[in-house]
């Protein structure tokens, strides 16, 4: 029995879950790195526009964004791994693995959203982007327009 006729609702406790990278097939990581990469890239150039002191350079999956006065950030695929890697004068060196969210046993299947997610601490190279870079981007929107692509191993 409560202790009170209006007793309070027990205070949420944070789900300690272990992070755990999405298995992707070497065609997966190529399409989920390169929307996101071109993703980044058409924003920075956006900053760029606007602003005549950054600097952005793309090329072989290397990403360098110079935005004074935080100074460069390299972005980059690894393909062997199927991560992204981010060095960041703010936040430091991380490595981003691709994590979709929701899709426990669960939750409804095709339910969960992914991201390039930090497992060391949970950190979502999405946010890493819109803090440090005011850089945001739609990663729902990236799902459905990599959807529509036709699947490059399909035989049809």
């Amino acid at each position: 029995m409560p202790e009170s006729e209006d007793p309070q609702p027990p205070s949420r406790v944070e789900e300690n879950r272990v992070l755990q990278p999405t298995q992707l097939s070497e065609e997966e990581y190529q399409l989920r790195s390169d929307e996101y990469m071109d993703g980044i890239h058409e924003k920075a150039e956006g900053i760029q526009e606007d602003r005549s002191d950054v600097e952005v350079e793309y090329s072989a999956g290397v990403l360098s964004i110079n935005i004074p006065p935080n100074g460069t950030y390299i972005i980059n695929k690894q393909p062997p791994n199927k991560q992204i890697w981010l060095s960041s004068p703010i936040s430091g060196p991380k490595r981003f693995d691709w994590v979709v969210d929701g899709e426990s046993m669960h939750e409804k299947e095709g339910g969960g959203h992914g991201d390039w997610v930090y497992l060391r601490d949970g950190t979502r190279l999405t946010e890493i982007c819109r803090k440090e870079l005011a850089i945001t981007l739609d990663l729902h929107g990236l799902e459905e327009k990599m959807k529509a692509k036709p699947d490059p191993t399909s035989t049809e």
